[in-house]
């Protein structure tokens, strides 16, 4: 397990509630973070010049099945999941990127419920099955990779790879709790 402060050289966008986006995302890229985001982040990330990599660029597949299938790809998780002491020949092998800080939150899964007459199409597909999988890929991984869930960690997370050019174990290690 490495205990060490991490790099930030490359972080996954892909958020729902989009409170707070710009500034970070701005943030981030003023640091020389570089941005991979998908469909509606990456489309605001974009109208604010925020420079991004859509996810089917990044992977070489296109989005599929409405959008049901974005992030699950081995090239996104191979880069959260990797361990960079013992996988960067397999990574390499395979053209796997690594992914240094995962920013997800999830579908408004509680609050369509919660709607009067919401059909079970809408409650369906509100089901968010990539983001708790880049969550938890992220999690496993807080050796290497940091994870922001919440908006309000953003500016700490700025500050901190700002002042220590990376995120500390202490601090990937809070995150992904």
């Amino acid at each position: 397990m490495n205990n060490n402060t991490t790099q930030i050289k490359r972080a996954l966008i892909s958020v729902s509630d989009k409170t707070g986006l710009i500034e970070f995302a701005k943030g981030l890229s003023e640091l020389g973070v570089e941005i991979i985001s998908t469909g509606g982040t990456y489309k605001k990330l974009l109208e604010n010049k925020i420079p991004a990599i859509e996810i089917s660029e990044f992977t070489g597949f296109p989005e599929m099945m409405h959008g049901r299938v974005k992030t699950l790809h081995p090239l996104v998780h191979g880069g959260i999941l990797g361990l960079r002491d013992s996988h960067a020949e397999v990574a390499q092998e395979h053209d796997i990127k690594w992914i240094d800080l995962v920013v997800v939150n999830l579908y408004p899964f509680s609050a369509t419920i919660q709607k009067p007459d919401v059909s079970e199409e809408e409650v369906i597909e509100n089901i968010d099955i990539g983001g708790p999988s880049m969550i938890r890929s992220a999690a496993k991984n807080i050796g290497w990779v940091g994870i922001a869930v919440d908006v309000n960690d953003y500016q700490s997370i700025l500050e901190e790879i700002k002042n220590n050019n990376g995120l500390s174990f202490a601090t990937r290690k809070k995150l992904s709790a």
